[in-house]
């Protein structure tokens, strides 16, 4: 139903958007000349223009990040037009040409590309824990929301094996949406072979995000959970999904069915449950993908929750929307309940909207001592 909402909202946006942007494009000195001050030809050309500007767009990106680029001008544009008018009051008197679509267009083009920039180049985010708990140091890498396909291929994740790699890390997690719904099988086969090049001290291990399965079946990119995990096990990826492992014998790693297998046929199992017979002396590591269970397993004893999903928030507008609306307990980086220390990670990736203007993509180091 919220999303429904968002949705609706969103289309409300963009209608008013192209009513708005029709009538400022109309304003613009080459368009009034074209037009001839014909008011009917200035309102045609004007979202003949416009239409253009959307399927381009459209074409080299798709129409949810036309929607994005539209939207986006639609605030600047506004902005310019209030500091045009702030300005013509100091200076009392009109500008004779209509400059306010010229910064409009500039400010949203380079600030879109530092949208994209922020996708497209993967940063190192470093966290350090400490417990009571009487371990040795812990060093692990998590990475989520790779959505293969999208900006990188499958045979592209092996430069950032590579990286991690560098990292020397005892444990590799990868919490979900590790391949999309369009992610094909060739990449998804190439992805997991990459895996298989990550050097560990105990392993690699991943839980399913919503969109691993796959919401269009089979049919739709040739494979589906189960052809996933096979190839994932094929190159040494340990498959959790409400299970539990003990590492070394001090540490556990807990790895969660994702939130969306949830339906009024079937649940996953409570974390706290999962953790009951857990020995609680040792450390308690719980992948979940999605951040929305905060309370649960806050109680259930886990040391440390690592999720993804959230993507940071994306965009700066809507970076705290999933917790105002109650979808998610946290949206990017570092929160703690009670004990137990839990980690959003923004992604490596991205899936249908090609910009974050709220965060970088990224994996993450955490060192627990």
């Amino acid at each position: 139903m919220i999303w429904i909402v968002i949705l609706v909202l969103v289309m409300v946006a963009m209608a008013c958007s192209i009513i708005y942007l029709t009538n400022r494009i109309g304003k613009i000195g080459f368009v009034r000349k074209i037009s001839r001050e014909n008011k009917k030809i200035n309102k045609l050309f004007s979202i003949v223009l416009l239409a253009m500007i959307i399927a381009v767009a459209t074409v080299f990106l798709n129409f949810v990040n036309a929607i994005i680029i539209i939207l986006h001008l639609v605030v600047f544009w506004i902005l310019c037009d209030l500091i045009g008018l702030i300005i013509i009051k100091i200076r009392k008197k009109k500008f004779n040409t209509y400059y306010s679509w010229i910064f409009a267009v500039l400010i949203t083009a380079i600030y879109l590309f530092i949208g994209w920039n922020q996708v497209n180049n993967v940063v190192e985010t470093n966290y350090k824990l400490t417990t009571e708990k009487d371990i040795e140091p812990i060093r692990i890498v998590q990475f989520a929301d790779s959505h293969v396909g999208t900006t990188f291929s499958g045979k592209g994740l092996e430069k950032y094996v590579s990286e991690i790699n560098s990292k020397n890390p005892d444990v590799v997690v990868i919490t979900g949406d590790f391949v999309d719904d369009d992610t094909s099988i060739d990449d998804m086969r190439d992805a997991c072979k990459a895996l298989s090049g990550l050097q560990t001290k105990f392993g690699v291990y991943y839980c399913f995000g919503n969109h691993d399965m796959g919401y269009y079946g089979k049919k739709n990119r040739g494979y589906d959970g189960n052809d996933l995990i096979k190839e994932l096990e094929k190159n040494n990826v340990v498959v959790l999904q409400d299970d539990t492992v003990l590492i070394d014998d001090r540490f556990y790693i807990v790895g969660r069915q994702d939130k969306s297998v949830d339906t009024d046929y079937y649940k996953r199992d409570d974390i706290r449950e999962i953790t009951k017979k857990l020995d609680k002396d040792k450390y308690i590591i719980v992948l979940d993908h999605q951040p929305n269970d905060y309370d649960n397993e806050a109680e259930s004893d886990a040391d440390l929750v690592l999720s993804g999903h959230t993507h940071g928030g994306q965009l700066i507008p809507i970076t705290f929307i999933g917790e105002l609306l109650k979808i998610n307990d946290s949206t990017y980086g570092y929160k703690k309940m009670k004990n137990t220390d839990f980690i959003v990670t923004s992604g490596i990736s991205d899936w249908s909207i090609k910009f974050k203007t709220g965060c970088f993509s990224e994996y993450v180091v955490i060192d627990i001592k």
